[in-house]
């Protein structure tokens, strides 16, 4: 049983968590990021595709519309 439990924790960081942070630490970065960094955001979106293609169809992270003085 104890090890059904890990493997469900496991599973649901891997599959939930950790990609919810990874969208909302490339809303923050992505346009700021050096060549470095963004290898490394190509490297953990790579990673974990599984986990953001699952929550891909309930967030929208589209940029925001301009304003335009008229």
């Amino acid at each position: 049983m104890l090890v059904a439990l890990l493997y469900l924790a496991l599973s649901g960081t891997y599959l939930l968590v950790v990609p919810f942070v990874l969208y909302a630490y490339l809303q923050k970065r992505w346009y700021i990021a050096s060549s470095v960094e963004r290898s490394f955001m190509y490297f953990l979106v790579f990673f974990f595709f599984p986990g953001l293609l699952l929550l891909s169809p309930f967030l929208n992270f589209r940029p925001k519309r301009r304003q335009l003085q008229s």
